[in-house]
């Protein structure tokens, strides 16, 4: 087990080493042990964050060595505040019957993630961690305190990282090559998951090879796609680390997929907004003091989103071209063209053009804040991942959905670049990467 000391704000320790560049390094991988396909599907899971309290117990049913057990543990009956100490132990427990095995050596990971309609690939290994500041890896999200102690907490118990993040960059190089290269390669491990996407896995050791991908990353920068607190949870560790006079080691690194967004890239979606209590003709009344409405018939409504917009960022001119719609009762009201004059009292002048450009700032800045008139809390601006999604939730709170385009990747990429931070669940990376077919234990690195 690993203690963590105290853990200062990320970065503020001076003795803390900083990469000198974009560090993907190799590590030996802790696995599922003799599984494949079927068998290893089960024992896998989504990211914690996107797990319910039924889907937990869909996956604990499902295997009794679902990966589920280590990322969420529960408390022992009748002993609350035990559930990290029952993670590291059902970890250790794990290793030992030979559930998980360390790889006999490091390698760099070909992760890909395909469906009918999309293949994302890219390398899975242990990133060098550098503070914002150091403008290697960009958030664009700001972090909450709670699940940061949560995940730290986790970590400090079971000395390994459970679950990658994922990092997007500008690519094109000889890391790019070399994931595109493993196409006809044999695979490490294969899996087919509930939700219909392949998981594949192929292992990079070729010194060579090695040595290409970490020159050709070492200048670049990336994107946090997903996994803000994770990653915050990886400097406050390797702070405490350092305070506790420990020196360079294994928590100087943190496991992440690494996606190259202009080959191999994820999909963006919208994360749509829904307005509880707020009637359609309300809100769409409302929002005529600064937008052009326009009742769209529904088989059209999506596709006049989409054309109304630039996909939340700036036009060819320069200028935002935020569009939405309004929906609820089978009826779909777009806004488009708003009042510049009012465009510019919302977002301001203090924060860049690019987080100025964004659909979902002028969402929360000119619609929420100033023509709806209310509070930004999650009790009354709800959220949801898809149009039926958001609908539902419309109709059962007597409310309305507020539909938006997905914020691009270069928009995303532009925001963090210029170290703002997006509002809160303004987009969603698909596919995420799937919890427990790599695990990066500290003891093994």
């Amino acid at each position: 087990m690993v203690a963590s000391g105290d853990a200062p704000p990320p970065g503020s320790t001076p003795e803390a080493p900083g990469p000198d560049g974009l560090v993907l390094q190799p590590f030996r991988a802790l696995r599922y042990a003799d599984r494949q396909d079927g068998a290893l599907a089960n024992v896998t899971s989504p990211p914690y964050d996107v797990l319910d309290e039924d889907a937990v117990r869909r996956y604990e049913r499902q295997d009794p060595h679902n990966v589920v057990r280590l990322i969420l543990p529960r408390d022992l009956d009748g002993e609350p505040g035990t559930r990290y100490r029952v993670a590291a132990r059902t970890l250790a427990d794990w290793r030992t019957a030979g559930v998980l095995r360390a790889e006999p050596a490091a390698a760099l990971y070909v992760y890909e993630e395909a469906t009918d309609s999309h293949v994302q690939r890219g390398l899975v290994g242990a990133v060098g961690l550098a503070p914002p500041a150091e403008n290697i890896i960009l958030p664009h999200e700001n972090t909450m305190v709670g699940p940061v102690a949560d995940r730290l907490a986790l970590t400090v118990a079971t000395g390994a990282n459970l679950e990658p993040i994922f990092l997007v960059y500008d690519g094109g190089g000889a890391a790019s090559a070399a994931v595109a290269d493993v196409a006809t390669a044999q695979p490490l491990v294969g899996a087919t998951t509930e939700d219909g996407v392949r998981h594949t896995l192929w292992a990079l050791r070729d010194p060579a090879t090695l040595a290409a991908v970490a020159a050709d990353l070492r200048p670049r920068r990336a994107v946090i796609a997903d996994g803000h607190h994770r990653y915050a949870t990886y400097l406050q560790f390797q702070a405490g680390r350092h305070s506790a006079g420990h020196g360079p080691g294994p928590w100087d690194y943190g496991l992440a997929l690494l996606v190259d967004s202009s080959a191999f890239g994820p999909e963006v979606a919208a994360i749509h907004r829904v307005l509880r209590g707020l009637p359609l003709p309300v809100a769409a009344e409302q929002a005529r003091r600064a937008f052009r409405l326009t009742e769209i018939p529904a088989a059209q409504a999506l596709s006049a989103l989409a054309a109304a917009g630039a996909g939340g960022s700036a036009g060819a001119d320069g200028a935002a071209r935020p569009a939405f719609l309004l929906a609820a009762d089978g009826r779909f009201v777009l806004l488009s063209d708003p009042d510049p004059a009012a465009l510019a009292a919302a977002v301001g002048g203090e924060r860049s053009p690019a987080w100025r450009g964004l659909d979902v700032t002028v969402a929360h800045t000119l619609l929420v804040s100033t023509l709806w008139d209310l509070p930004d809390r999650e009790d009354v601006v709800g959220f949801a991942h898809d149009v039926d999604e958001a609908i539902q939730a419309a109709r059962a709170t007597g409310g309305t959905a507020l539909l938006l385009n997905p914020t691009p990747v270069d928009a995303v990429a532009a925001v963090a670049a210029a170290g703002d931070r997006m509002p809160r669940k303004s987009t969603l990376f698909t596919p995420k990467p799937r919890t427990g077919l790599l695990i990066r234990a500290f003891a093994d690195a």
